[in-house]
C-alpha cells in the first residue's frame, strides 16, 4: 500500500549514520544518495519489498520538525530484533521512550513485542514484531 515514508532532518549526515547502523539490524542496505532538483540532499533506503524510507533535508529550506502524532513502525523478524532495534537506535544517538522493549497486549493483535525510539532529529520510531 505505502511506497514511501519520508521523514526531514537538519542534520543529513548524522541521520545518515544513525540510520545507516540502525536499518542495518534489519537486514537493510546503506542509504543511497538522491540529490534533489532544489539541491537538497536526500537519503533513499530500500528493501526488497518495494518500500522506501527516505531522509530528506527540507525542501522549503525551513527546519525539520517532528510531526506530533506520527510514528514510523518497522518490522521486525523476532523479539531478539526488536531490542536490537532499541539498542542500536540508542547506541547511534537516539532516545528510548515510553515502556523498555517487550511484550505489549493489545486487544485488536494479541501480545505483539514492540519498541518506541526517537532519531536525533526527534523523529518517532518503532520496532515490532508480529507472532505468527
Amino acid at each position: 500500500m505505502l511506497f514511501h515514508t519520508m521523514v526531514g532532518s537538519n542534520d543529513i549526515e548524522r541521520s545518515k549514520r544513525f540510520y545507516n547502523e540502525l536499518l542495518g539490524v534489519l537486514g537493510v542496505d546503506e542509504a543511497t544518495l538522491n540529490i534533489a532538483d532544489s539541491g537538497h540532499t536526500r537519503l533513499f533506503y530500500r528493501n526488497e519489498n518495494g518500500t522506501n524510507f527516505i531522509v530528506t533535508q527540507p525542501i522549503n529550506n525551513e527546519p525539520a520538525t517532528v510531526a506530533n502524532g506520527s510514528t514510523v513502525a518497522f518490522s521486525c523478524n523476532s523479539p531478539e530484533q526488536v531490542k536490537r532495534f532499541h539498542d542500536f537506535a540508542v547506541a547511534a544517538g537516539g532516545m528510548s521512550i515510553e515502556a523498555p522493549p517487550g511484550p505489549r497486549e493489545t486487544a485488536a493483535m494479541g501480545t505483539i513485542e514492540l519498541t518506541y525510539v526517537r532519531d536525533p532529529d526527534g523523529n518517532k520510531l518503532c520496532g515490532i514484531h508480529f507472532p505468527k
